[in-house]
């Protein structure tokens, strides 16, 4: 299998769990999605009986999905290629009132207007791992993508009250661990205090609309999704199941998605294919195993192999596991291009630089800017890797300076280079810039 090659193997982990009889709350156990169930084996019962409808809400806070959102994609998406029906909920309604789970203080209220334009960014995000027309995944049912505004928005206060705030107990609700660390703390306000209402009407209409049996989440969740599940039961007298994940931390124990204290974007405008594939590339030893088993599609038996030995031979597995979750999150030429990329940045392959489309690049007139003459300091300034001629100098004299893998001696020496041509600049050992002689 070549890096730029589609897996050479002929069906997903779930397509071949699914051919093997395996029941889908088993497949998810072992691929490290599960952590708590409220009914295991009722849920398996439930999967076990037909197609089954299960969802998961995502908060429209900022106009784009993150790494961190990848657990709850991956749950639905491997469910749709086991035959049972996804729906993707984007939180319109839910954001306006503000989750507290894991906050010290309240969120910033966000604009109506705001929420609509982040969903409008946020939901086609989703195409890339769902099918939301049918028949992409074989005859598997087509995915939902709803927003709760839909059905929150036009709820009267007094009805709402009266039909859902009369099945939640105050008692419970502040006995939660949420809740009381924040009246203990910086206190709830009232609008805090009816998210788990609203988030549990969210299931019940769902249940009701969409024949919907199963949330899952993160862990952080447990308490607004069994809520929703004891809604169901006590508005309708219906049987409906919560599935939590362990909230995913990497080996060092930050927080998934974040590096550098910025949150890695699915949007390719905020993170781009490259910088995503090399967030992957990047992954802790400790942490591929886990990591390929959760946000890539690859069977047991591949990962397996890849991860037999540690040390140096774990770089094809992060290499793998790169060009894997890139393809599923920017398509498979994306993936190709960024893995093109890391070769002739850290391979030394100068053989892709001219088809590989480079994150950082510039374009220089062969004629009109190098003929007459540009020195390297000024090479190297004009592509922004150098300050000025000066710091390009002092990094020369430190050794800090490359083209295409050859360290720069003399900063004023002119640079050569013919139109048709490029070179790879590197400054340091991490910034580099690809130089395109047209």
């Amino acid at each position: 299998m070549t890096p730029t090659d589609p897996l050479s193997i002929p069906a997903s982990a779930p397509d071949e769990a699914r051919a093997g009889g395996v029941n889908p709350l088993d497949y998810l156990r072992q691929r490290g999605y599960v952590q708590d169930v409220s009914d295991e084996a009722g849920l398996r019962a439930a999967f076990a009986a037909g197609p089954v409808t299960a969802y998961v809400g995502f908060d429209p806070s900022a106009p784009s999905l993150h790494v961190g959102n990848l657990v709850g994609i991956m749950m639905l998406a491997n469910l749709q290629r086991f035959g049972h029906r996804p729906i993707a909920l984007g939180g319109g309604g839910t954001a306006l009132v503000g989750d507290p789970t894991g906050r010290t203080s309240a969120r910033a209220l966000i604009s109506p207007a705001d929420i609509e334009a982040n969903l409008a960014e946020v939901l086609p995000q989703f195409g890339r791992y769902l099918d939301f027309a049918g028949g992409r995944f074989g005859d598997n049912p087509p995915a939902l993508l709803l927003n709760n505004a839909d059905w929150l928005a036009p709820l009267r206060y007094l009805e709402f009250l009266r039909d859902v705030g009369r099945h939640f107990s105050v008692n419970e609700m502040l006995s939660a661990e949420t809740y009381r660390q924040r009246l203990e703390t910086t206190g709830l306000n009232f609008v805090e205090l009816n998210y788990r209402l609203v988030q549990a009407y969210d299931f019940l209409h769902l249940f009701r609309a969409e024949g919907c049996l199963l949330q899952m989440g993160g862990s952080d969740q447990w308490g607004n999704i069994v809520g929703g599940v004891d809604l169901v039961r006590r508005a309708d007298g219906g049987k409906a199941f919560a599935l939590v994940s362990p909230l995913i931390t990497t080996a060092s124990g930050e927080k998934m998605g974040k590096t550098a204290g910025n949150a890695v974007w699915l949007d390719p405008a905020r993170t781009t294919p490259y910088d995503f594939y090399q967030f992957w590339v990047n992954t802790a030893d400790g942490d591929v195993d886990r990591f390929l088993r959760l946000f890539t599609l690859l069977p047991e038996r591949r990962i397996a192999a890849l991860t037999a030995a540690g040390g140096q031979a774990l770089r094809e597995a992060k290499r793998v596991l790169a060009e894997e979750a890139t393809a599923l999150t920017h398509g498979r030429a994306a993936a190709a291009a960024a893995a093109a990329e890391a070769r002739a940045y850290f391979g030394g392959d100068r053989t892709v630089k001219a088809s590989a489309s480079f994150s950082a690049t510039t374009s220089l007139n062969a004629k009109t800017d190098v003929v007459p003459g540009i020195s390297l300091a000024d090479l190297f300034v004009r592509t922004g890797l150098c300050k000025s001629r000066n710091e390009a100098r002092r990094l020369v004299a430190q050794g800090g300076l490359s083209i295409d893998g050859e360290r720069v001696e003399d900063a004023d020496a002119l640079f050569q280079g013919e139109a048709g041509t490029s070179v790879l600049l590197q400054a340091g050992k991490k910034r580099r810039h690809l130089v395109q002689l047209t």
